[in-house]
């Protein structure tokens, strides 16, 4: 049985400290240089920073922002259910370069972690943007004050990337025991923020999408999931000197 399928069995999930929960054992489940585990570790840390950001306040719409946590954690762990599982058709294709690189050594942590983001904001995002929206009777096509906190989200999430790429670069790595040439090129052509406005952007087509053309959903969340897993294949390359 896969480590992971115990915990799954758990999700989906109704609250965003559940998520926590799932994540943080997730963690405990997994060996620190798996590939899934290096993104789990930066998910779970932005969600501990987005979570103590909302409870400060500072935003205008904290069920919504706690709503879209929720979904967003439980794409993510339907893709694990679908690859622990057996894999296959069931897994989205965002995330299948992810699943089948993440035992490689030839591959730095800091790689899988951004291959993760790839696959969980530009393929993921824009999907539980659409059924936050949907799930609380809100339009997606006037939300300035929930497009105003999703913004300010990007704020908490610049301080964390710049913690947990420092840790990917001495304490997994040192694990590992291995120099990786040309990640630094790897993270300079990735940005969080702009993935962030993209995944709004695509959020609100397939919003459209539902709501006038809902025939073409599918078709443009299949188009998203190609262009992810082709983007991840990419930042998963080999970086090992």
């Amino acid at each position: 049985m896969n480590s992971l399928t115990p915990i799954l069995a758990r999700t989906p999930v109704t609250t965003i400290e559940d998520v926590l929960a799932v994540m943080q054992q997730i963690d405990q489940a997994l060996p620190p240089i798996d590939g899934v585990a290096c993104f789990n570790k930066l998910y779970l840390q932005v969600t501990r920073d987005v979570l103590t950001a909302e409870q400060k306040g500072g935003f205008q719409s904290i069920p919504f922002l706690s709503a879209l946590d929720v979904a967003f954690g439980n794409l993510y762990f339907a893709a694990l259910r679908a690859d622990a599982s057996g894999g296959g058709s069931a897994v989205p294709p965002a995330w299948q370069p992810l699943f089948e690189a993440r035992s490689s050594t030839e591959i730095a942590p800091i790689q899988f972690a951004l291959a993760g983001m790839n696959a969980h904001i530009n393929r993921d995002l824009p999907v539980g943007l659409v059924e936050t929206f949907g799930a609380l009777g809100l339009d997606m096509s006037n939300a300035a004050p929930q497009h105003d906190d999703f913004e300010r989200v990007n704020d908490v999430l610049a301080g964390t990337e710049t913690e947990m790429r420092a840790n990917y670069f001495s304490g997994l790595l040192a694990t590992l025991g291995k120099t990786f040439s040309s990640t630094e090129d790897v993270i300079a052509n990735w940005s969080v923020r702009k993935a962030r406005d993209v995944a709004w952007s695509n959020g609100e087509i397939l919003w459209k999408l539902r709501h006038n053309l809902a025939f073409l959903e599918a078709d443009y969340i299949a188009t998203l999931d190609r262009g992810c897993a082709f983007a991840s294949h990419l930042l998963l390359q080999s970086t090992v000197d």
